[in-house]
């Protein structure tokens, strides 16, 4: 059962939470998102999992992502009837069937054969909204042509006539929600990428020619396949031209200079983008306003999972006071979500919607399809489940002051 279906079955079901479809054997003790992580780890070659999970340096926004959902404990209300609940969420004129997506992962096509594709199918089986990210190995008019309402994820480059040349291409293709990301001025430091072996492109080497033999389901089911179906995958989306390989001896791929970016070039971008434009990796009230001054459809409170600035602050602690400077768009949330009672903390302090990540990326490496699917259905329960047991049976009906004590 998709998360969708499971949904519509809690609006009418007593006590149960949503039931899958048949789960494989080799899924079944996978119980969590957590679970997902070690089972990827063994799945996938380390320079491939490296890239999914590390952060940058110290790794200190990485934990605080996870810990700072510790600061508030629950206080249910009992003996309401939450026989009939949902968690519908209209975001942006769509109802989704949850309050959660899947935020971009970039070369997805390396964790399972097509990954890109197979998230967004997902997704939209489930009726949540997937965020592709422009650094995807397949070509953004590949998902877009399947009409499976993916949002595009962008860097802008680093001058206008790109940025034009870009827009115009995702526009071309039927993208209708832009995400810009906003919080890489310059590369992070990749020290602990380059620990696990991996660069941007791939070296061949003896440790890489390693890795992959000694992942076999991965090698052939994988990369192998890929090459044979598609060719050497490349960075497809970054620009409106194709990048570089993924895998090259002497191939540099191009990091445009963003270090001069600033608001007249979002400024720019939404004077060509008629759709619906989010911004993303917002840490600072300031900036919210700014971005919703200037004509921001919503914003994504978000620290990039930890991966550029090493010690800035997790999103959740700023949260409430981005909702509070920008009430008239939808304010959400990415970074540390793993289990229902998270996401229920975020929206209860204010976020509209939040965003996962790494968890969607392991399910994919370990299941592709089915992991991805399953992965949707346990978050799915945890929400259900939680909402419950805190006595609501609408979102809408969660309040921080009611149903949140903040530990001391």
């Amino acid at each position: 059962m998709t998360a969708v279906t499971a949904s519509r079955e809690l609006s009418s079901t007593s006590h149960s939470a949503p039931s899958s479809t048949v789960v494989p054997p080799s899924l079944r003790p996978l119980r969590c998102l957590d679970d997902f992580e070690q089972a990827a780890r063994l799945r996938l070659p380390r320079p491939v999992f490296g890239y999914l999970s590390e952060a940058a340096e110290t790794k200190r926004s990485l934990r605080d992502n996870r810990e700072c959902f510790d600061d508030f404990g629950f206080v249910p209300r009992v003996m309401i009837d939450v026989s009939k609940r949902s968690m519908a969420t209209t975001l942006l004129g769509h109802e989704y069937a949850a309050p959660f997506g899947m935020a971009p992962m970039g070369i997805s096509a390396l964790y399972a054969y097509r990954g890109d594709l197979v998230l967004a199918r997902a997704a939209a089986r489930a009726n949540i909204p997937m965020i592709m990210s422009s650094s995807s190995l397949i070509r953004l008019e590949d998902v877009a042509s399947e009409k499976l309402g993916a949002w595009f994820q962008a860097y802008l480059p680093g001058d206008a006539e790109d940025i034009t040349a870009l827009i115009e291409r995702v526009a071309k293709a039927g993208f209708t929600t832009l995400v810009l990301t906003v919080d890489t001025p310059v590369t992070p430091n990749a020290e602990n990428f380059a620990r696990n072996g991996f660069s941007s492109p791939l070296r061949p080497s003896m440790r890489l020619v390693w890795e992959g033999v000694s992942h076999p389901r991965w090698l052939f089911g994988t990369f192998l396949r890929t090459i044979a179906r598609h060719g050497v995958p490349h960075f497809e989306n970054n620009y409106a031209k194709r990048g570089a390989p993924i895998l090259s001896s002497s191939v540099t791929r191009d990091f445009a200079d963003r270090g001069h970016l600033n608001w007249e070039h979002f400024a720019l971008l939404r004077n060509l983008w008629t759709g619906k434009i989010i911004v993303k990796g917002i840490l600072h009230e300031h900036d919210a306003r700014i971005a919703r001054d200037m004509g921001a459809d919503g914003i994504i409170v978000s620290n990039h999972g930890g991966r550029q600035l090493d010690g800035a602050v997790a999103p959740l602690r700023v949260l409430p006071e981005i909702v509070k400077a920008c009430p008239d768009i939808p304010v959400m949330l990415d970074g540390g979500i793993r289990r229902g009672t998270d996401v229920l903390k975020a929206l209860a302090l204010g976020a509209k919607f939040v965003f996962v990540g790494r968890p969607f990326g392991f399910a994919l490496a370990v299941g592709g399809a089915q992991g991805v699917t399953h992965a949707l259905n346990l978050l799915a329960q945890e929400v259900s489940r939680n909402m419950a047991m805190l006595g609501i049976t609408r979102l809408e009906e969660l309040n921080a002051d009611m149903h949140l004590f903040r530990n001391q």
